[in-house]
């Protein structure tokens, strides 16, 4: 017997015990931002690995460790993408939709880092984010705040999760929080671990994200960013929380949050949750202004989030969101009898057709009526339909349900009505 061939680690299956859920988490997300007027951009899997280096920077994680990169026929240079934004905003430098005009774009896939695999974090992940261009100001980085928390409040997550808010201002008042910050480091070398010393000069604001506790200690003694902003930079942030605070949506400022990515500038977020360990983010973004200008198109201002479906899927399984998900099948339609398995397929296509969205399986491999009846219990149907001979004589068919409940026998017509309660809204 050959080998059994199994998948890469780190690239999971989704088995059909888990799409429903998948499916439901997806039908929200584009429920959610149609809603809210946002369109959808689908971008290639692959990119020149250079657009990552510029976008991401050299000296991070994702950069320096993660990415899936090899050369092509041609000799170049190509990865697998790690992250949306980058690519989002390559399409649109390339196809021109992002220069003095407005977009409100959304995209979801799959994306690639090769780190170690654990629970809710994986080599192939699948990730949805929203990208605003063209827009400075402080009510647009609200508006995607409130478009993540309706979207909690409507998977029933409010409850569980966080918002921390922070802002990294801008690349002038960076600069010069960073020449404070090194200097502090500097002082303290002794006490930072491997990778923070590895950072400190290259990306100090990355120390900043450490998970060694003893570096966490020595930071709260550090400078803040906060001591550097400039006015414009603090009236954006307290627009912003205003805004927030207007909305109803509670926050935690928290000035030791930087995100992972070089490009950002000014507002930085990420909602938290207890609720999954260590693996505590589900959703996080904040203001990319100058990354549209650094990947060759003209300056424009941008902000936006991503957020992890695995984890989100994960999040909701470990709360118990999906035990009210309906069953795969609603009716199951068994047939036995001379010309009846012609007539049943018939008629679970004609009520397919009368009634949208009413999912029917119709019984096939043949068998006697005792087998029939245990695949439509396993099916998980609400009744099953029973078209025999003498139903076929009596222009009848009989109606059992499978989860308590009187058999009957009904008319076409009746059929059709008694079965309408069925389909899914």
């Amino acid at each position: 017997m050959a080998k059994q061939i199994q998948a890469i680690r780190g690239m999971n299956d989704c088995l059909p015990a888990d799409t429903a859920k998948w499916q439901r988490v997806e039908s929200t997300l584009r429920q959610l931002v149609a809603s809210f007027g946002y369109q959808e951009i689908r971008t290639p899997i692959v990119e020149m690995t250079g657009l990552f280096k510029r976008a991401i920077g050299e000296v991070t994680d994702i950069v320096e460790k993660e990415m899936y990169t090899f050369e092509d026929r041609n000799g170049d240079s190509l990865t697998l993408r790690p992250e949306g934004t980058a690519s989002t905003v390559r399409a649109g430098n390339e196809h021109g939709l992002l220069y003095n005009q407005e977009q409100r774009l959304w995209y979801m896939g799959p994306m690639f880092r090769h780190e170690r695999p654990q629970k809710g974090r994986y080599r192939q992940f699948h990730q949805f984010g929203v990208e605003v261009y063209g827009l400075a100001t402080a009510d647009i980085d609200a508006e995607v705040l409130m478009m993540s928390a309706a979207l909690w409040a409507q998977l029933g997550l409010s409850e569980h999760v966080r918002l921390e808010l922070n802002t990294l201002g801008s690349s002038e008042e960076r600069a010069a929080y960073k020449e404070a910050l090194v200097a502090f480091l500097e002082q303290h070398v002794a006490q930072l671990d491997e990778d923070s010393r590895r950072r400190m000069h290259a990306n100090p604001l990355r120390v900043l994200d450490s998970k060694d506790a003893g570096v966490q200690a020595l930071l709260a003694k550090a400078p803040t960013l906060m001591e550097f902003l400039g006015e414009e930079s603090r009236e954006h942030f307290d627009t912003l929380c205003e805004l927030l605070h207007a909305a109803g949506i509670e926050y935690n400022v928290n000035p030791r949050l930087v995100r992972g990515l070089d490009y950002y500038n000014r507002t930085v977020f990420e909602w938290v949750t207890d609720s999954l360990g260590a693996q505590g983010t589900v959703l996080a973004g904040g203001r990319y202004d100058s990354l549209v200008g650094q990947l060759g198109g003209k300056d424009t201002p941008a902000v936006g989030f991503a957020m992890g479906i695995e984890r989100l899927v994960l999040l909701l399984d470990t709360l118990g969101k999906f035990d009210d998900l309906p069953a795969a099948v609603d009716v199951y339609l068994c047939a036995t009898g001379d010309g009846a398995v012609a007539a049943g397929l018939q008629l679970a296509q004609e009520l397919r057709q009368t009634l949208p969205g009413l999912k029917v399986m119709s019984h096939c491999g043949g068998g006697n009526f005792k087998k029939q009846m245990k695949r439509a219990d396993k099916s998980g149907a609400v009744v099953a339909l029973i078209l025999g001979e003498d139903e076929l004589k009596q222009g009848l068919v009989t109606v059992k349900p499978l989860r308590g409940g009187e058999q009957s026998q009904l008319s076409r017509d009746e059929l059709t009505e008694a079965l309408a309660s069925l389909v899914q809204a």
